[in-house]
This record gives C-alpha cells, structure tokens and sequence, in this order.
C-alpha cells in the first residue's frame, strides 16, 4: 500500500482551523492544509501564527458535519478529536475537498500496519547521545534488583558486588557499576553478597527472610514459547529449573508465570503473575507451588494480592498455597481495559463540558469512577507496601491476565517504596520493566481512546497506562519535593504511548518488536528525553532527595483532579506556568544565595585569620 493511494487531496488553500487552544482570542486560523503520509499540517504563512502539525496516529475520531445549499453540499466541518485529549475543527469551503479530506484523515489514521508508523520512518536531526534501548538491558537492571543497588542508571555509594555462579561451580565476582557481560548464560545464579538498600541507601551484608534465597536469569523463554507476553530474559529462583517453569505457565493464564517484580531493602520480594486458569480437571501445579513456596524462604506467610474482584478469578487453593494468605484488592468493580477507557470517556466528557454548572459537573465527575480507579489502585498499593515493608514478607500480584491492573499495582509499589523510581531515570527503567518488557499490550490498548464511540472501539482498548500516571501524580502532589521529574514528564509519557515518532511504545511485546526489529529500525523515546537540554525542561525545582518510603494519603478528599492533563485544552493552562517559572527562579536565586553566603564566610574567615595574625605579630613587637 502506498500512502499517495489513501490521500486524496494533499494540498488545500483557504482552510478555516477552530483550535481555541491555539488561534489567540479569534479562535480560528486561515491557512493552507497539507496531508503527508504521517502528519496533518496546516500553515497561515504568517509569523505571528503558529504552524500546525498533528500526527494521523494522534486522531481517535473523525467527525463530519456537511454544509448544505438547496440540499447540496457545499462544504463542510471535519472535527478532530486527538488521544492528546485536543478537538480542532477544519472548516472547508468545497464539497468534494470536504469529502476527500475526511476520507484521507479516516484512512491514514487508521493504519493498522505498524512499519507504516511513522516511528519507521522518522530520523532524528541530532546525535543520539545514549541508545535508550540498551541502557535498561533486563540483565543489568535484574542484578541491581537483587543486589538493592538504586536501578535505573543511577550511581550508588555502596556498590554492590555480584557473583555469577557458573554451571562448572567456577564463580567471578562483578562489581555493578562496570557492568555485567550481555547476555548472561541460562542456568548462572545471581547472588547478592553485600548490598544496601533501595535506591543504593545503607550499606552491608543483605538482611531479612530472603537473603538466602539465590536467584537466576533464565532464557526459557527465548523463543516466546512459554509466554508470548513475556520477555526473552527472566529472573526466577535458582532451585527452580526451566522444566518447572514451563509447567507453571501451563497452569497460569497466557503463561505468565510468577517472576521477580521487585526486592526490598529488608529482602522481601514482590512477583507478578497472571491467575491460575479455569481448566476443568485442573485443581493444582506442584511446580507452580515449588516457587511459591521456595520465595517463602525463612518467611512463615507470604500475600497473594489479587486486583481483579471477589468473585471474578480464579485464585490458588488454601489447601496447596496454606502459607499464603489471600488477600482481594480490586480496582475496580470490572477491573478490565474496556471498563477502565469507559471511566476515562466519561471523565473527559464532564471536563469538555464548559457549559454545565458546579453541582452537576462535581457529580458527573464522581459518577465517571475515574477518581474511585485513582483511589482503589493507590489503597491496593499501599497494602502491598505494607505487606513488604512493615511485615517483612514476599507478595505475588495478580489479576486476570495480569497485564494492566496488576501492572499498575507492582509499579506504584516500587515508587512508594523504592527513592530510585522517583527519579528521571528510575521511572523510565520502571516503564521499561513492568510495562514495556513485562508484555503490556500498547498497540492493543491504544489503538482507540476516549473520543471514539463505545460501540466502535474494541473490548482490548483501555486506559491503563493513564490510570498509571494519574496515580504518579496524585503521589507527586502530596510529596512534591520527593520527585526528581516534573509532571510535564508524566504528560509526555501519556502523548507518546498514544502516538510518537519513537519506537519505545511500539507493539503489544518484546517478541513482536523483535519480529520488527524495532530496536534497530527506530529511535527510543529515552535517548531523546535523556539529552541534557531536554532533560533539563522535565526536572522539578522543588527536589530533594528523600530515601524514606513515602506513604500516600488515601483518603478521598487528598485526591485532585490531574487539570494540566485533563483541562489543559479547555482551561489556560498559562498562570500554572507562570507559577512554575517563578518557583524555578527563586530556587535558582536561592541557590546563587547559598553559594554568595559560602563565599562571604569563606572571606570572612580569612579575614579573621589575618586579625590573629596581625594582632599575633603586633604583641610580639
């Protein structure tokens, strides 16, 4: 398919845009419109009016409203509603260009063919400076995992050191800041000798329930087989053999059997799976239960935390898991992706509303349960959190498939619990572990969003990954200065998991980006955020350092409405940014401040010491 046979008018003078977010007080724009395979542009051609570019991966929905005259067209409005939440409107004067123009931005944006994606064919205009795809390599960010050295690219005082058991009982002990070679070997054991706590904090031998317990890579899964939503590189337990796993993925849902999520600092450890499957006949896996209960370690319980709903999945037996404690924390009263992108519909549909009054848009809000989603996922977090921190045992996360409201659970765990995940580069190794390589369907999830129609859009679609960052944020504003990121960051994040020129958020898994060769065909959405001139727009002025786990309040009222996410279309967003501005400008005034009052004493300090010595010198004579 050639792009030229979907575009059938690729150039349109005297195109009227209505973007009240972009056209200053008049609210509307004449210009020209031009259609490329990739992007929507329309320009004025004039200096004091901004440019146009809109991704056809960025429409959800086309609307159209003909104009008529003596019941014949005679032109028309095609209204755009974005995944980046935006609606334009393009007014145009001709009937048949009408028609064509809709019909161009209906099909471009509905490519199904991901090497037609604009990520295929975009070629970034500067130097790549780091490769976004091997700075989170699964094998480097495991061993941090387990060594509770800081993940995410971070440098830690205490570096730990990690010995790689060879099959041959021969060992070499790595340190994890050079480095560990690519890619380990199936069957190595990772054991952590010294290490201190989350995000590199403290220091010496490993303590509590797990210490004892030997880890391994395994590539099992290097062809997919086992678990198509996995990646190629696990970390299991090192008494557990591949024969096991197999037999445990048999028994789990899409085979994602229980892996390491996480390991706190006092060595409880967080896994993930998906639920056991409803197959008749089959009430047990003693395979499944031999990693259950070999994570128990000295650990007299351990939590199985399910997020679908009572009553809705398929658990583990009391009588084959006795040392595991059931616990239900659901998300929502259907956890699943549709009902989620449902919530999130009707949550922009109350803020587009500009029309209605206080009362009844409070109450459209609440009835959308977007805030309850908010709430549930935090309050299942923080129980996880407590489960590892506080009672010192291992927990297994899971729900239904255990690719979206389980997801969100081990991630906001490691943010509450781990100070490295609340960094730049913590967060994206975070993504890049539990959501990019742990299988989390994008593609499916985002190929339709809020704006397109509840009949039209697929039951695969959903609203995970925004339920994720709202989440973040709402932790973000009550610990503002916990937070190395900004929340433009976070709103970046949601733009290019819906539509991007990177290939970070391409594809439903590893294998199918494998397939593509996604990683050498594209550029990653890190080596872009990681430039230092980049970077340096995404970082809060308010910072500091915090290695304490933070707990959220998660009562209904310390919620608030993410407006620069939500309203940032509809409501001046301009007076939040000039606040920002002069946040930053007075702790940069600040920080000159510091660094002239630690010059004056140092002046003053030498100036004493030259009154001793005058006054030395002077008694002497």
């Amino acid at each position: 398919m050639e792009f030229a046979d979907l575009i059938k008018t690729p150039k349109l003078d005297g195109v009227l845009l209505h973007d009240p977010s972009n056209a200053g007080a008049s609210g509307a724009t004449v210009g020209t419109l031009c259609i490329t395979g990739h992007h929507l542009l329309l320009s004025a051609r004039q200096e004091t009016s901004q440019e146009l570019w809109l991704l056809h991966k960025n429409i959800d929905c086309v609307e159209k409203k003909p104009s008529l005259s003596q019941n014949v067209v005679v032109g028309g409005l095609i209204t755009l509603k974005c995944k980046d939440l935006r609606i334009i409107s393009l007014e145009i004067k001709c009937g048949k260009e009408f028609f064509n123009v809709a019909a161009s931005l209906e099909a471009l944006s509905a490519i199904q063919n991901t090497e037609l994606l604009y990520p295929f064919f975009y070629r970034p205009m500067y130097s790549i400076l780091e490769d976004g795809y091997t700075m989170f390599r699964p094998e480097l960010e495991f061993a941090k995992l387990i060594s509770g050295v800081g993940m995410g690219g971070g440098s830690s005082p205490n570096v730990a050191n990690i010995t790689i058991c060879m099959p041959s009982t021969s060992t070499s002990t790595l340190t994890v800041g050079a480095g560990i070679p690519h890619p380990l070997q199936n069957g190595f054991a990772i054991d952590a000798l010294a290490g201190g706590g989350a995000g590199g904090v403290g220091g010496g031998a490993l303590q509590g329930p797990q210490a004892s317990c030997e880890w391994r890579i395994t590539n099992v899964n290097r062809d997919f087989s086992v678990c198509a939503t996995y990646g190629a590189t696990l970390i299991v337990p090192k008494a557990i053999t591949d024969e096991q796993i197999v037999l445990s993925a048999a028994f789990r849902d899409g085979g994602r059997f229980p892996v390491l999520s996480y390991r706190h600092e006092n060595g409880a450890t967080l896994m993930r799976s998906s639920q056991p499957q409803s197959i008749q006949g089959i009430k047990r896996c003693r395979a499944d239960e031999a990693i259950l209960n070999l994570v128990l370690g000295r650990s007299r319980k351990g939590f199985i935390v399910d997020t679908w709903g009572k009553g809705k999945s398929n658990t583990e037996t009391d009588l084959h898991y006795s040392q595991w404690k059931k616990v239900n924390r659901s998300i929502g009263n259907v956890s699943s992706p549709a009902s989620i992108l449902d919530s999130f519909a009707r949550l922009i549909e109350a803020c587009n509303d500009l029309g209605c009054s206080t009362d009844k848009w409070l109450s459209r809000l609440e009835s959308s349960g977007w805030l309850s989603l908010v709430l549930n996922s935090l309050n299942a977090s923080c129980v996880v959190a407590q489960c590892l921190d506080q009672e010192g045992s291992p927990v297994l996360v899971h729900g239904a498939k255990g690719l979206d409201s389980t997801l969100i659970v081990t991630s906001l765990v490691q943010i509450i619990l781990n100070p490295d995940c609340r960094t730049v580069r913590g967060l994206q190794a975070l993504i890049e572990r539990e959501w990019i390589q742990a299988g989390h369907p994008f593609a499916s999830r985002h190929r339709f969003s809020c704006y397109t129609p509840n009949q039209t859009r697929n039951k695969t679609s959903g609203a995970t990954f925004a339920l994720f960052l709202d989440c973040i944020y709402q932790l973000y504003t009550q610990f503002p200065c916990s937070f190395e990121f900004s929340t433009q960051l976070l709103i970046l994040l949601f733009e290019h998991s819906h539509f991007s020129q990177y290939g970070t958020f391409l594809c439903d898994s590893e294998r199918e980006r494998n397939e593509l060769n996604v990683h050498t065909r594209t550029t990653s959405l890190w080596s872009y955020l990681n430039r230092p001139d980049v970077l340096q727009t995404l970082l809060n002025p308010l910072y500091e350092p915090n290695a304490n786990v933070i707990w959220p309040s998660v009562a209904p009222i310390s919620l608030e409405l993410w407006s620069d996410l939500y309203l940032r279309w509809v409501i001046d967003q301009r007076s939040s940014a000039t606040v920002m501005s002069q946040i930053q400008e007075l702790v940069t005034r600040e920080k000159e401040l510091r660094t002239q009052a630690l010059k004056l004493r140092k002046q003053a300090l030498e100036l004493g010491q030259e009154v001793s010595t005058l006054m030395k010198s002077g008694n002497d004579t």
